[in-house]
């Protein structure tokens, strides 16, 4: 099963806007949607982290960026419009869950009315024919079940992040159901992705297990980590972005069809507790790498979480290309290559055309060269 086949000549010069662009997903989206010669647009309120992907990639200079925040209903409506967008992919999240502790109601009014003031201002400006709001593999109703979940499981959540994704499926739902059709006002196909925890290079966000052991590395320390027995479906971050854009693919031709949820997550057996994934980085990295655990109380987190994909896998042809090893490989190799100094970038671009199968890249402004330092 090679996971599907995205069709370059169908994303040639299409327009794209992705909210939150300059996140970690969101600039792997960039340079994959650049890679199949689309024509993209963002829009995000800031650079999220620092270091940040979009910035190390020099996606500035391949992307048109318009600043604003989801909140602000004037701001995101006044860049749609300026955008122009055939397809919408709405990335822009508070997307980590002990934050989401910290800053409850942020969360919900970045995540919930961020949604409803996207779909509104697409609904609001003709032309877009797909929208696609990404949630999270967290917006089910978890009792810590061993089984995956499928698309009509309950929502819900018992943290504010995972309630604030079920809250925005239910909004995309709402509007997909209200307006999403040409006789109450719009002819958008609206649809909802859920993905599992993706890994990859260029994710700096805290709280996060790979990112924070890298930067442990990185630094020489153990990575402290909080919770080794909890199962999580990992993969890496271009699986489910592959997935995205079949779906649009889908959505332009059949929107009745294929406007509803899915799951886009790893191979049953990719799904492995905390400490199997930190004992593999540790490997791979090498050296005197190493992780501990971290004494004292942590907010509540569900112990498992699986996500069962046959839907995808049946009616979009999608699913997972790489195995767990060989995600947890090109991200220690891309952060390894950033610790030394390499072109961030050519890494990331030569890891999109092994993905996608290609030999060299399409569209890029690095040769293969790129892996010389950087200047």
């Amino acid at each position: 099963m090679d996971g599907g086949v995205l069709w370059q000549p169908f994303w040639r010069g299409k327009r794209v806007l992705i909210t939150g662009h300059t996140g970690f997903k969101g600039a792997w989206l960039c340079l994959l949607l650049k890679e199949l010669g689309a024509d993209v647009v963002g829009f995000a309120h800031n650079i999220p982290t620092q270091p940040a992907l979009f910035e190390l990639a020099r996606l500035d200079g391949d992307v048109r960026s318009i600043h604003g925040d989801v909140r602000d209903f004037d701001r995101v409506q006044a860049a749609v419009g300026e955008a122009h967008p055939e397809i919408v992919i709405h990335m822009a999240a508070q997307s980590l869950v002990r934050r989401s502790y910290r800053e409850p109601v942020e969360t919900y009014a970045t995540n919930v009315l961020g949604t409803a003031h996207l779909l509104e201002a697409v609904r609001r400006t003709p032309g877009a024919r797909v929208a696609i709001v990404v949630t999270s593999d967290k917006c089910y109703r978890n009792h810590d079940e061993i089984h995956g979940f499928v698309e009509d499981a309950p929502l819900g959540g018992d943290d504010p992040y995972s309630s604030s994704k079920g809250c925005a499926e239910l909004v995309a739902a709402a509007y997909r159901a209200s307006f999403a059709s040409s006789t109450s006002g719009t002819d958008t196909a609206i649809a909802t992705a859920r993905s599992g925890n993706v890994i990859g290079g260029g994710d700096w966000a805290q709280d996060r297990l790979v990112p924070d052991c890298m930067r442990a590395f990185v630094a020489g320390k153990p990575a402290e980590i909080r919770n080794p027995l909890y199962v999580r479906p990992w993969q890496h971050v271009l699986e489910p972005l592959k997935g995205y854009l079949m779906l649009a693919e889908k959505l332009w031709d059949a929107p009745r069809e294929f406007s509803t949820a899915w799951n886009f997550g790893p191979r049953d057996e990719d799904a492995q507790p905390v400490s199997v994934i930190a004992d593999r980085l540790t490997e791979l990295w090498g050296g005197n790498a190493s992780w501990v655990l971290t004494v004292g109380e942590q907010p509540r987190e569900a112990h498992s979480l699986k996500l069962h994909c046959d839907k995808s896998r049946g009616e979009l042809g999608w699913w997972p290309r790489t195995s767990l090893d060989t995600a947890l490989q090109w991200t220690v190799e891309w952060y390894q290559a950033f610790q030394n100094g390499l072109d961030t970038r050519a890494v990331s671009q030569r890891q999109i055309c092994q993905f996608l199968g290609m030999k060299t890249p399409l569209n890029t402004r690095a040769s293969a060269a790129g892996f010389a330092k950087a200047g």
